[in-house]
C-alpha cells in the first residue's frame, strides 16, 4: 500500500513511515523528561537560576505546534523528569510508592499545562499566553488536591537571580511568569532563526516580537531590583534562633521526645551564659522550632519546668513550637509564646496541616498501599490570622508547611507582622535536599513582602534571611547551634503585599483566555474547511485542500 501523501508548493510529499514518526516521538518524550530534569537542576541548593529559562526554551520547541493530546503527554513527561528529581527527599524514609504517586499527581498538572501550551502556540505574541497558562496550572496545584501542593513552583526555584526582585511586585505568581516567559520567548525566537523565514528582512518584526518578549521579564527584573527591601523601618532588634538538633534523623526522630526538648533547653542555657559573659547581646526574642517540645508542656509538667528553666535564664520570651492534645484526643500543631515570668500565653496553630504527614485523608484506602498511614498523626487546623507578638515584636508565623502558600504569609504580614518566622522540622527527611528548597522558599518570601525571615530548624539549616533575599547567617544540618542577630523591624508593605493574589488571578484570566480564543479559532477553522467545496486542483492531490491557517 503506498504511503499517503502531504502537499508542498503543490508538490505531492510522501509521508515519512509510521515507525519514524514513533521514533520522532520518543525523541520528543525524552527532551521533555530531561527539561523537566534540567529545571531541577537549577533548583536549590544549586542556585542555577539561569537554567529554568533554558529549560522553558527547550520545552517550547517540544510543545509548539503540537495537537493537544501530544502536548499533554510531553507535559506529562516534563513533570516526571522535574517532580521526580525534586521530590526524591520524600521517599528517603517512607518508600518509593508516596515519593512516586506524589510526583505523579503534581506532573499531571504539568501535563494539562503542555496540552494548553501546545493549543496556544500558534497565537499571536503565543509566549505570553503561555505564560498565563503554565501559572494557571500552577494555581490548580496550589490548591488541589487536599488543598494543594505548591513546592515546586517555578519562582521557588528562582531565591537569587535577575528575576527575584519582580516578587517584590506580584509575588510568587508574577515571578514564575517572568521565567516563563522569558524562556518561551527565547525558544520561539530561536525557532524562527533556524527555520529560517525569508522574512527575516523583508518583515524583521517578525523576529522583533520574540526577542522583546524575551527581553521584558529582564528588564522587568532590573527594574524592580531598587523596589527590593525598601520597606518601612520602624526599628532595630536583636533576635535569636535555637536549634537544638535531634537524637537521629528520620521518622523514628521523636522516639526520644524528651531527649529533642531537652537539647533545647540545654541550647538555650548555653546561650544564655554567653549573653551573661558578653559574648553575644541579650537578644529581645527567642526563636524555636517547630516540634521542639513535642510533650504537650500544658498537659505535662515535666515539660512545663524545663521550658521556664530555658525562658527565666534567657529572661526573654521563647517561641516554643509544642504538640498539644485536644480535649477529643486530636493534635494541634503549635507555636507558644512562652513569657519568663507569665509563662505560655499567645499561640499559633499550624492553620494548614499537611496531607500525609500531620493527617491522612481516606485512611483506610491508603492504608492498602503504605503501612506508613498507621504512624501519621491526626492534627487539626488552626485558626487566626498567623502572627503573634513575641516581647516588643509582632512575628508572623509560617509553621514549616505554610511558609509555601501566598494566602497564609501575605495575612501573617497584612496582621502587623514586623518580621516572619519559619519554625520547621527538618528531621524527618535526614540529609536529603529538602531543608535547601525550604529555605529557598522562604527567601523568595522575604523579598515578596521586604520582611526578614528567621528560619529555625530543629536539625537545621536554620537561617537568617534579608528582606532582599540573602542569607546572612545559617547553620549546619544536625549540629547544636544558635544564631544571634541584629534585624530590621518594619512595618511597611511591598505592592505584591497589597495586591495580593490579584497578580495570580490576571495571569490565570490571560492564561484562559488564550485558550478560550485557541479553541474558538482552531473549531472556525474546522468549520471553514468542511465548509468549502473542492476545487479541481484539490481533487487532483494539490495543495488547495491542505491549506494551513497560520496566526
Amino acid at each position: 500500500m503506498a504511503a499517503p501523501t502531504v502537499t508542498v508548493d503543490d508538490r505531492p510529499v510522501p509521508e515519512p513511515p509510521r515507525t519514524r514518526r514513533r521514533g520522532w516521538t520518543l525523541v520528543r518524550v525524552g527532551t521533555a523528561a530531561s527539561t523537566g530534569v534540567l529545571l531541577y537542576v537549577g533548583a536549590p541548593p544549586r542556585e542555577l537560576w539561569w537554567l529554568a529559562p533554558m529549560a522553558f526554551a527547550v520545552l517550547w520547541a517540544v510543545l509548539h505546534g503540537r495537537p493537544v493530546r501530544a502536548g499533554f503527554g510531553y507535559g506529562f513527561a516534563f513533570g516526571l523528569g522535574f517532580f521526580v528529581s525534586l521530590l526524591s527527599w520524600v521517599g528517603e524514609l517512607v518508600g518509593p510508592l508516596p515519593w512516586l504517586a506524589l510526583a505523579t499527581v503534581e506532573a499531571l498538572m504539568l501535563a494539562l499545562a503542555g496540552a494548553g501550551v501546545a493549543l496556544v502556540s500558534r497565537m499571536p505574541a503565543a509566549p505570553v499566553w503561555a505564560a498565563g497558562v503554565w501559572v494557571a496550572a500552577e494555581a490548580v496545584i496550589a490548591r488541589v488536591p487536599f488543598g494543594g501542593f505548591p513546592w515546586g513552583r517555578v519562582a521557588f526555584g528562582q531565591p537569587t537571580g535577575i528575576f527575584l526582585p519582580v516578587a517584590a511586585i506580584g509575588g510568587a505568581p508574577l515571578l514564575t511568569a517572568t521565567v516563563v516567559l522569558t524562556g518561551f520567548s527565547v525558544g520561539e525566537l530561536l525557532r524562527r532563526v533556524v527555520r529560517g523565514y525569508p522574512q527575516l528582512r523583508d518583515r524583521p518584526v517578525w523576529f522583533a516580537v520574540p526577542a522583546l518578549l524575551a527581553v521584558a521579564p529582564v528588564v522587568s527584573g532590573v527594574a524592580a531590583a531598587p523596589l527590593v527591601g525598601t520597606t518601612a523601618i520602624d526599628g532595630q532588634a536583636v533576635v535569636a534562633l535555637v536549634q537544638g538538633n535531634v537524637p537521629r534523623a528520620g521518622l523514628d526522630f521523636n522516639a526520644q521526645r524528651r531527649a529533642v526538648l531537652d537539647n533545647h533547653v540545654a541550647r538555650t542555657m548555653k546561650l544564655a551564659a554567653d549573653v551573661a559573659a558578653g559574648r553575644y547581646p541579650r537578644p529581645a526574642l527567642v526563636i524555636w522550632p517547630e516540634n521542639s517540645s513535642d510533650i504537650d508542656p500544658l498537659r505535662n509538667p515535666d515539660a512545663r519546668a524545663v521550658i521556664n528553666r530555658a525562658a527565666r535564664a534567657i529572661g526573654v520570651p521563647i517561641l516554643v513550637g509544642a504538640v498539644l492534645r485536644t480535649d477529643d484526643g486530636h493534635y494541634t500543631n503549635t507555636m507558644i509564646v512562652w513569657d519568663p515570668r507569665t509563662g505560655p500565653g499567645e499561640r499559633h496553630d499550624k492553620r494548614r496541616v499537611q496531607p500525609f504527614g500531620e493527617y491522612v485523608p481516606y485512611r483506610d484506602f491508603f492504608r492498602l498501599f503504605s503501612s506508613y498511614v498507621d504512624r501519621a498523626s491526626n492534627f487539626v487546623p488552626g485558626s487566626g490570622d498567623g502572627a503573634v507578638d513575641l516581647g516588643p515584636v509582632r512575628v508572623g508565623v509560617a509553621t514549616c508547611y505554610e511558609v509555601v502558600f501566598d494566602d497564609l504569609v501575605r495575612q501573617s504580614v497584612r496582621s502587623g507582622a514586623q518580621l516572619l518566622a519559619v519554625p520547621t522540622n527538618n528531621a524527618t527527611f535526614g540529609f536529603t535536599e529538602m531543608t535547601y528548597q525550604q529555605q529557598a522558599i522562604a527567601r523568595v518570601r522575604a523579598v515578596e513582602h521586604g520582611r526578614t525571615v528567621l528560619v529555625a530548624a530543629t536539625s537545621g539549616v536554620s537561617a537568617v534571611i534579608a528582606p532582599d533575599g540573602t542569607v546572612e547567617q545559617h547553620t549546619n544540618l544536625f549540629t547544636p547551634d544558635a544564631l544571634v542577630a541584629r534585624v530590621p523591624l518594619r512595618s511597611g508593605t511591598t505592592l505584591a503585599t497589597r495586591l495580593g493574589p490579584v497578580p495570580e488571578w490576571i495571569l490565570v484570566a490571560l492564561g484562559m483566555g488564550g485558550v478560550a480564543a485557541a479553541l474558538v479559532h482552531s473549531r472556525a477553522s474546522t468549520a471553514d474547511r468542511r465548509g468549502r467545496v473542492p476545487a479541481k486542483k484539490d481533487v487532483d492531490g494539490g495543495s488547495a485542500g491542505r491549506r494551513r491557517t497560520r496566526w
